[in-house]
């Protein structure tokens, strides 16, 4: 089941922190989510599951910052969350998604215990203008059956900053520093 906003709002301190909170974002059965002034975009003509890929941070002004089609632009969220109890889970909002931005490609899903910001992977089918502060997508809540165990990965959790993908980790990379350092030891 998917908690009302009402619920929401009620469960705010409790089983759910969203920081900072304003109420004019609830909606019937979510909360709106902002996006931060910052992307990150990758440097790679091509990408690597097992290595590190090099990336570039962008500001977007206040005058906007248009996205051009054929990349992804890794974004956060303003708000930092947490939530216990319930799986959280974002959506891009439909007028968003009627001007043909993606705001996550596939990682909508969150997991029960997750703590931090929304990293968001945005991908446009056109060119788009887009803004910071602008209430990007949505979190909404389900209801579990059985016994919680929360999340508490390293990857991603308690982050503070967007993050890129973290999927080498599972090759056996170090995560020292994921854009800088290329020198791995050799594969035996």
């Amino acid at each position: 089941m998917i908690l009302t906003g009402a619920e929401i709002q009620q469960r705010i301190g409790t089983d759910i922190h969203i920081s900072p909170f304003e109420e004019s974002q609830l909606n019937p059965n979510s909360y709106n989510l902002r996006l931060h002034n910052e992307l990150l975009v990758y440097e790679e003509v091509v990408l690597d599951l097992k290595v590190p890929n090099r990336y570039r941070r962008l500001e977007i002004p206040a005058s906007g910052l248009v996205l051009s089609p054929n990349q992804v632009y890794l974004a956060r969220t303003v708000e930092h969350t947490e939530t216990h109890n319930l799986v959280p889970m974002i959506e891009g909002r439909s007028s968003v998604g009627r001007l043909g931005l993606f705001v996550h490609v596939t990682a909508g899903f969150g997991d029960v215990g997750f703590k931090g910001y929304w990293t968001l992977e945005m991908f446009a089918v056109q060119p788009i203008r887009i803004y910071p502060g602008v209430e990007i997508c949505q979190i909404f809540y389900h209801t579990l059956e059985g016994a919680v165990a929360e999340y508490s990965s390293r990857k991603y959790q308690n982050n503070t900053d967007i993050q890129p993908s973290f999927l080498y980790q599972e090759f056996g990379h170090s995560d020292e520093d994921s854009q800088l350092k290329f020198d791995f030891p050799p594969t035996p």
